[in-house]
């Protein structure tokens, strides 16, 4: 049985981890905000851009772009994201998880990897899989140049055939207790993609281009590459920070629940130590009692 010391110091075990989660948790409630903030003010420019290439494309379809080339070839590969720390529930291993489902199912002879976040490199490094890049230590400082640095890296290998196929997974960020792994063909560029983005098909729109299509498609769709890469980037950093201040808040909540049971067994043993105490002093009175008596 557990004496009174062990009680207390797991007690104080226990308070100490609380005060660890307490701060973790303010710590990512303030990146949060500011991570919700860049996320939230990309999207409109991220859908607009899906939009406006959307009339483009439809509009000057004889002005073929190589990003826009779809193939067959069995070369696929994929980019999953992740978190560079743990301690944020099942942030990682859900996209851990989906993309391990999709190297199991997919149909291509030869599938290679680029990881982000020490997380999935950790995870595939100690595994039978190519990984041509890795990206980590990056998120406390992340800005738009690893964005471009990436995206530049996935279309240059693109259009000099050694991949034909680009996909990212990441988390997106719904809500502060909400974040879905998303799959995303980056390049080829989809039809669908450039030919209505997110919701309803755009309006068909007549444009007079100039100087031409296809020097604006050369511009705009190594833009929207970057782009689709720079907010799969801030979505997983605004989706780490809210699983980990979710998951250190019902840390929190565990140890307060902790703290009471522990407490609750400590004042039950202190009380039994004393009541055998006072049944000691008790029987001693009461020898030395009889023993005058005799």
């Amino acid at each position: 049985m557990a004496t009174l010391r062990d009680i207390q110091r797991r007690i104080r075990s226990v308070q100490s981890t609380q005060k660890i989660t307490r701060a973790m948790k303010l710590v990512a409630a303030a990146k949060l905000r500011r991570a919700q903030e860049r996320i939230l003010s990309a999207r409109p420019y991220a859908s607009k851009m899906a939009e406006l290439l959307s009339n483009l494309v439809s509009g000057a379809e004889d002005a073929g772009h190589p990003l826009l080339e779809q193939r067959e070839g069995p070369r696929r590969q994929i980019v999953i994201i992740t978190a560079d720390r743990g301690l944020a529930g099942a942030f990682n291993s859900n996209i851990i998880r989906r993309a391990n489902e999709l190297i199991r199912g997919s149909s291509s002879a030869e599938i290679t990897l680029v990881v982000v976040g020490r997380k999935a490199r950790d995870f595939f490094r100690r595994r039978t899989y190519t990984i041509r890049r890795d990206l980590v230590a990056f998120w406390d400082r992340l800005n738009y140049t690893h964005a471009k640095d990436l995206a530049d890296y996935f279309m240059q290998q693109f259009l000099d055939h050694e991949v034909d196929e680009v996909v990212l997974l990441y988390n997106e960020f719904r809500s502060v207790v909400a974040q879905r792994p998303v799959r995303v063909q980056l390049l080829p560029i989809p039809h669908a993609e450039t030919g209505g983005g997110e919701g309803t098909p755009a309006e068909q729109v007549d444009y007079i281009y100039e100087p031409s299509p296809e020097a604006i498609l050369g511009d705009l769709l190594p833009r929207h590459v970057r782009m689709q890469v720079w907010r799969a980037l801030m979505e997983s950093a605004a989706g780490e920070q809210g699983a980990r201040m979710t998951a250190m808040e019902a840390a929190s909540k565990n140890a307060k629940d902790i703290i009471g049971i522990l407490t609750i067994q400590y004042n039950k043993a202190r009380q039994e130590k004393i009541t055998k105490e006072l049944l000691d002093i008790v029987g001693g009175a009461e020898a030395l009692k009889q023993g005058a008596e005799a």
